[in-house]
């Protein structure tokens, strides 16, 4: 039971991480809208994932070797894993940056950020619910 608990949590974590990580990079393409040259970039969230949660095989990865060896974070990536997204239309400035994608992906990003909080919030509280005694209700 508390194995599932915490692979449960686990998850949430990992998920919650990876999107505050591209809350940060869509917030990063928002503000360089007007910088010259500036190229959009965005995060595959499900591939991250499922990278960060070991289902696929992450290329350049670090290892443990040794049981010493501190293992990265979860969901800790490299400049490799970002995209360029890509453009709608071409800009006389080269810049990548469209606008209205950007804001709808994130306002997109900020409800699924929300929601994950609520998963873990009501994981947590069922969890504390479960281990009151039958008096304290």
């Amino acid at each position: 039971m508390l194995n599932r608990l915490t692979d449960t949590l686990n998850f949430q974590t990992q998920a919650l991480t990876l999107r505050a990580e591209r809350q940060r990079l869509l917030a990063s393409n928002i503000a360089n809208a007007d910088t010259p040259g500036y190229q959009a970039r965005d995060i595959n969230f499900a591939k991250a994932l499922r990278e960060a949660t070991g289902e696929v095989a992450t290329n350049g990865a670090l290892q443990t070797t040794q049981r010493g060896h501190i293992a990265p974070l979860a969901g800790a990536r490299g400049e490799s894993g970002k995209e360029y997204a890509l453009q709608s239309q071409t800009s006389l400035d080269s810049n990548g940056v469209d606008m209205d994608r950007e804001r709808a992906s994130f306002a997109d990003n900020s409800v699924k950020y929300e929601a994950t909080l609520r998963f873990i919030n009501g994981s947590v509280r069922t969890t504390l619910d479960a281990m009151k005694s039958y008096n304290q209700s």
